[in-house]
């Protein structure tokens, strides 16, 4: 419910503003998103003694330092219809926009064991050819046995698991024997 409200402020942003304003906005409201990650700010946020005037002054002041009158108006917006919670899910869902708007993404690459970088950017550029986008491509060692990419922005997740591979190889040569 949160992200269908949130297209609606993000679709009203990106008629008045270009790419490189989203992208402050987008940048400002990530900043805004990391406060909820800390218990006494949640809480403040979420006292009904604390009134809506003082909630925005708060995120407000936050601001203060990037001077963009879209960000006070929309901060003073969603103070105003207590929406103030759904700041976290404008910033992700800006970020994605962005994202798909400059076809510029990030995704994972996932193994229990060490990947070269050269196949990294192998894969990195494989994929950007075939989704006509640029992917940038970091790597995550895990618990995973075989490689997993994950680029969740596109929706694409590539599996490539050991055990299942073996299993694959046994099963071809039981057929063919």
């Amino acid at each position: 419910m949160e992200e269908l409200i949130a297209k609606r402020y993000i679709k009203a942003i990106k008629k008045s503003s270009d790419i490189k304003s989203m992208q402050s906005v987008a940048l400002i409201f990530s900043a805004i998103a990391e406060s909820f990650n800390d218990e006494s700010f949640i809480q403040i946020i979420n006292n009904p003694n604390v009134s809506k005037d003082q909630k925005a002054d708060i995120l407000l002041s936050a601001v203060k330092s990037a001077k963009s009158k879209e960000v006070d108006n929309l901060i003073k917006l969603l103070a105003e219809h207590n929406r103030i919670n759904i700041i976290p899910a404008i910033a992700e869902a800006m970020r994605k926009d962005i994202a798909r708007t400059a076809k510029n993404y990030t995704g994972v690459v996932s193994s229990d064991s060490d990947i070269d970088t050269k196949v990294i950017e192998d894969l990195s550029s494989g994929l950007s050819k075939r989704f006509d986008s640029v992917i940038s491509l970091k790597f995550v060692k895990d618990n995973f046995n075989g490689i997993k990419v994950d680029v969740e922005d596109l929706g694409v997740e590539i599996r490539f698991s050991k055990s299942r591979i073996n299993s694959q190889i046994i099963e071809h040569i039981v057929k063919a024997i």
